[in-house]
């Protein structure tokens, strides 16, 4: 990701559509690739599958190992809540410290050893032909070939993305010969690993050269194991943009995923995350959220200084909410979970219980199932006379339900998933009847207000609500005033109400819920004057919060 190419942005929400349908997608259907060298990871009639045959779809995130190096248990932490791939940012020295051998070797086995399939890519080369620091796709594979001790024989763990956003909004048509060169040069160097290319005008792809010709440049790989990965942020603020764009692919046969998304709106538009998801869920696509932490701009930071327990509600939404991770993701089968021979579902789960009852929201608990091999997630359902709606996902025997009506009985139940999607028998149901409403009693809050950054007129800010209390804190209202008519214009975690200087916050369904000494954040852009003071209150339900 680089925010500089949001320059653009705006004008691709006018000029993308067009010059999409101009160019439009290629109608010649992929082939299977040849047997010879699809001993892993490999594409097999348009789709990314497993050395056996198996259907992989990633769901994971990106993470931004060549800046941070130091943060490996961030494999760990995205393992924990419910990733099956990671995308492992590094470099071959050209703008930042080039990753030795050793450091990628010991990357690839924390990933095998967390069970995540690894997509490793070279970021020197984001948005070259505009950029003038940025390297060439060239360099970029004589890195890959010099790592080729490394990487022979991972082919069922390790995907090669052969260079971040390689080409900016300068003559994109400058992409397809230097893509289709660096294919054949690591082909010629013995590589047998899916490749994976990344689109230009930086990695947004919306002047359609990509798509135009991704036919072409898949012809070139003779191996047919290549994926190409398009990265959506706010040139994809419509659900058509979306939707158009991935069905051609999949209509030509031509193997795709999302390799990067944002889904916080900025100055340059609001990407429509959720179509982005759902999209990918309901073709069976796979996508890599941006990022885990640590960005300069951190409104796509997924968890908040690499912390686990400090989702952002950027992160709320990628791993809990719809179509996401914990509901959607399962493991790779190369990792001993659900293995073709694998038909055994887990036991049901225990009955769930329920606490933490408010007028929108509620905690569910239950016994853990088991599984011959491994349990990894639950999916917990509404019951309505004979019909089911799935509610939430978790990969742990606890989830928070929200946005539920006030005075209201429910019905709910649990099933519990493998890794080679078994599910198991639907535990018993509990009926709970949601509170009358009314504000929470005695909350104990503190308050984190900042700005990320400001341009004339106009500025981004963050919220963070953190509950001091030591119980959960359900269907919130934020209340603060601004003193110097700043406004809000977007908001993305919450919903706004202003009026004269006096804003209210209500949450999103993935922020409703505040547990016990943990935290939720809000992230906005307004507009303002000469001056932009923070506000100097916060009360929240009602009562006063402390500022931090």
């Amino acid at each position: 990701m680089n925010r500089v190419a949001a320059l653009l942005t705006r004008l691709v929400t006018l000029l993308g559509l067009v010059a999409l349908g101009v160019l439009g997608p290629a109608t010649a259907h992929a082939q299977s690739s040849p047997g010879a060298l699809a001993t892993g990871i490999h594409i097999s009639d348009g789709r990314l599958v497993e050395g056996n045959g198996n259907d992989f779809i990633m769901r994971g995130v990106n993470h931004a190992h060549t800046w941070y190096p130091g943060e490996t248990q961030s494999l760990a932490d995205v393992k924990a809540l419910g990733a099956n791939t990671v995308r492992v940012v590094l470099s071959n020295g050209h703008r930042w410290t080039k990753n030795s051998a050793a450091d990628v070797a010991a990357v690839v086995s924390q990933c095998k050893a967390n069970r995540l399939i690894c997509v490793l890519e070279v970021h020197d080369t984001t948005g070259y032909g505009e950029d003038a620091a940025a390297g060439t796709l060239d360099q970029a594979a004589d890195y890959w070939i010099g790592l080729k001790d490394v990487l022979a024989g991972e082919e069922n763990y390790v995907i090669v993305n052969i260079g971040n956003e390689p080409w900016g909004n300068t003559n994109p048509a400058g992409w397809t010969d230097p893509t289709i060169a660096a294919i054949k040069k690591l082909r010629n160097a013995g590589f047998e690993h899916t490749i994976m290319v990344d689109a230009p005008n930086w990695g947004q792809d919306w002047q359609g050269v990509m798509r135009a010709n991704a036919q072409a440049v898949y012809d070139a790989d003779t191996t047919g194991n290549l994926i190409f990965s398009i990265h959506m942020y706010s040139v994809y603020d419509t659900a058509q943009e979306i939707t158009d764009y991935l069905n051609a692919f999949v209509n030509a046969g031509l193997p795709i995923l999302i390799g990067e998304f944002g889904g916080p709106p900025d100055q340059w538009g609001d990407p429509d995350e959720d179509t982005m998801m759902a999209a990918a869920q309901q073709l069976r696509l796979g996508y890599l959220a941006w990022s885990w932490s640590g960005n300069t701009d951190p409104i796509l930071d997924l968890s908040i200084g690499f912390d686990p327990s400090r989702l952002s509600s950027w992160g709320q939404r990628i791993f809990n909410g719809a179509n996401g991770i914990a509901q959607t993701s399962r493991e790779a089968t190369v990792f001993g979970g659900g293995n073709p021979g694998d038909t055994q579902a887990p036991t049901a789960p225990g009955t769930p219980t329920a606490s933490a009852v408010t007028a929108t929201s509620l905690s569910l608990t239950w016994t853990a199932a088991t599984d011959n091999v491994g349990v990894t997630g639950y999916d917990v359902v509404r019951v309505s006379g004979g019909s089911e709606t799935t509610v939430a996902a978790s990969t742990t025997n606890t989830v928070a339900v929200t946005g539920l009506t006030a005075d209201t009985t429910y019905t709910f139940a649990v099933y519990a998933r493998d890794a080679a999607g078994n599910r198991s028998a639907r535990s018993a149901t509990v009926n709970v009847t949601t509170d009358e409403g009314g504000s929470t009693p005695g909350v104990g809050c503190s308050v984190g207000y900042r700005i990320i950054g400001e341009w004339p007129g106009g500025f981004q800010g963050e919220i963070t609500i953190r509950n001091t209390g030591t119980t959960a804190i359900s269907g919130w209202t934020l209340a603060f005033a601004f003193a110097n008519g700043q406004t809000v214009t977007n908001m993305w975690g919450g919903t706004p109400t202003q009026n004269g200087g006096a804003v209210r916050v209500t949450p999103a369904s993935y922020t409703s819920t505040i547990p016990a000494a943990g935290s939720v954040t809000v992230g906005f852009t307004g507009s303002k004057g000469a001056t932009n003071p923070a506000p100097t209150a916060f009360s929240l339900n009602g009562s006063t919060c402390a500022t931090t």
